[in-house]
């Protein structure tokens, strides 16, 4: 695959290392040949830029400052055709094939998060609150963004803990803003994706993991009705039914779609007669804990809806740090533990959002058009899961470590070593243009030297 640049920087098949190209091929079909030659150094130097995530960042440290058609680089966000579905199944194919054995289920996670942003001219803008900086007790809203983020759930082999790797990103517009088209909830936004996902892999066993805020018996029904196995935080005053009993010979009118109510989850946790079975679970950091669990099944129903089957579990801390919770199973055959199991490793989300804010500088773009908006943020969290792939390659051959330092002792290597390991292996490709691999002095032309010191001179 032959990385063009058309400017001073002139690099060739050699000047990127072979487990980069052999990502990118992937997503070449996307692009037409001109669009294609200006996407692959955004990517590049969105990858090597620190601080802010803008176009002339990244066409700064690839030593492009002087391009005089930096016009044609804003295009490929903001007027070039290509489909960032189309890029997020490619993803999702790799991460398939690389980290996921054919007999384990493709576990996903969803979760939304708020880009403050403002402006007059974005026209997507709403008032949320904002989950990072807001408590129980104080709720902070602000202007911004609403991106909902599907992504998949695997252990990478050099951790021992679940990592969230994106694959789809969407733009949640909010209710008052003037479209044709009908507004989109954010629940309605993880239903799409989660079906789409079944689409582009209808043989194999999909598993949903969401928080609290998507408990909807109308997203539950979708995933059972398509096959993939939704778990959710439930309320303990969720209304729970019996299944309807038959109908009796002779009566008339429409068949009963729920039976008696059983006792609700609040009433459990208060109860002392409750049958708690105890099990160890893999609880967040790694860490083992014994937790007490009731699971029973039955009907979820909310007005309105139809109901549907769950097998729902009330999970109580044995030490009696944590307040009971409430999850719900649309697959009423998964255990109790294996439900909890899934519910632990949504936490990664959170993980991914906050790496993805330091380290790709995630919500410093600065697009106006709302095609640009649409594009960038996605782009961003897509090459996550670009550098994680890239990082997987290098560590088969032996080089991927955690970072040492004489005052902090790093047991295993976290996504800023990935990052680290994929920048370093760009920029030795790099500066290794045009000299021996056994010469004892490297020679770097002019522009890549005067790209060095502006890169380490330059405030971050």
């Amino acid at each position: 695959m032959v990385i063009y640049v058309p400017s001073a920087l002139e690099m060739t098949p050699v000047d990127l290392p072979p487990e980069i190209l052999a990502i990118l091929a992937h997503f070449a079909p996307l692009f037409s040949h001109r669009v294609w030659s200006h996407a692959q150094p955004l990517a590049l130097g969105a990858i090597l830029a620190t601080g802010r995530r803008t176009v002339t960042a990244a066409l700064r440290i690839l030593g492009l400052k002087h391009e005089a058609h930096f016009t044609n680089y804003h295009r490929v966000l903001n007027r070039a055709e290509w489909s960032a579905r189309a890029a997020s199944r490619i993803i999702l194919g790799l991460i398939v094939a690389a980290l996921i054995p054919a007999d384990w289920p493709i576990v996903l996670g969803a979760d939304d998060t708020v880009e403050r942003r403002n402006g007059r001219t974005i026209k997507a803008k709403g008032c949320y609150r904002d989950a990072v900086r807001s408590s129980k007790k104080v709720v902070i809203k602000c202007f911004g963004l609403k991106w909902v983020a599907m992504m998949v759930l695997v252990r990478v082999p050099w951790s021992g803990r679940v990592q969230a790797l994106p694959v789809l990103t969407v733009l949640c517009w909010p209710a008052t803003a003037s479209r044709r088209r009908a507004h989109k909830t954010a629940i309605d936004c993880v239903q799409q994706m989660a079906l789409q996902v079944r689409r582009w892999f209808p043989g194999r066993r999909v598993v949903l993991v969401l928080d609290g805020g998507y408990a909807a018996v109308k997203l539950a029904r979708a995933c059972r009705r398509h096959r993939v196995t939704m778990i959710c935080r439930l309320r303990l005053d969720a209304g729970l039914y019996d299944p309807p009993g038959e109908q009796p010979p002779g009566k008339r009118g429409r068949k009963p779609k729920k039976g008696p109510r059983q006792v609700k989850l609040a009433e459990w946790s208060r109860r002392e007669d409750t049958p708690w079975q105890d099990a160890e679970v893999a609880w967040y950091g790694g860490e083992p804990k014994v937790m007490r669990l009731f699971s029973r099944t039955g009907l979820w129903y909310t007005p309105g809806q139809d109901p549907v089957a769950i097998r729902y579990v009330l999970a109580r801390d044995a030490d009696g740090e944590l307040a009971d919770a409430g999850y719900l199973c649309t697959d009423e055959a998964l255990r109790p533990r294996e439900i909890l199991d899934y519910v632990v490793q949504r936490w990664s989300l959170e993980v991914t959002f906050e790496e993805a804010r330091a380290h790709l500088g995630l919500e410093t773009q600065r697009q106006w058009s709302d095609l640009a908006i649409g594009r960038t943020t996605p782009v961003l969290l897509g090459l996550f899961s670009v550098v994680t792939l890239a990082a997987a390659r290098c560590h088969e051959a032996g080089q991927l470590s955690a970072e040492a330092t004489a005052w902090y002792a790093k047991g295993e290597p976290t996504f800023s070593d990935c990052l680290r390991l994929v920048r370093q292996r760009i920029w030795q490709a790099r500066i290794g243009r045009g000299s021996a691999e056994s010469a004892d002095l490297v020679q770097l032309p002019s522009d890549l030297v005067d790209t060095l010191i502006h890169s380490l001179a330059s405030a971050a």
